[in-house]
């Protein structure tokens, strides 16, 4: 399982941000895939969720309404749509692959998001 984060960088507040997540090495139309963070001094949090088909999205409270998590199959690829960001977006965004009847995850090297003006 190999997943290659991109798309972090640093955004003002209230700007949007799209991050991707390409994956090869296993069969992607078959994994859970999601998106967690982990800021300076606090633990690893899920943000987003996707079941296998694309079919069923989960979100953490926080970020339901201003992010958006969607995949494309034929392309391997999981994105993250962030909208209306605030500082305490701030982290590192990781994502991770979960076979869909499996219980551990693999995961990206992560990709730092920004929101400062």
């Amino acid at each position: 399982v190999q997943l290659v984060e991109s798309g972090g960088g640093l955004v003002q507040p209230g700007g949007s941000l799209r991050l991707s997540c390409a994956a090869s090495g296993f069969t992607f139309s078959a994994y859970v895939m999601s998106w967690y963070r982990q800021a300076p001094g606090k633990e690893r949090e899920l943000v987003a969720s996707i079941s296998s088909s694309g079919g069923s999205t989960d979100y953490a409270d926080s970020m339901k309404g201003r992010f958006a998590i969607s995949r494309d199959n034929t392309e391997n690829t999981v994105y993250l749509q962030m909208n209306s960001l605030k500082p305490e977006d701030t982290a590192v965004y990781y994502c991770a692959a979960r076979y869909r009847y499996g219980t551990s995850n693999s995961w990206g090297q992560g990709t730092q998001v920004t929101v400062s003006s």
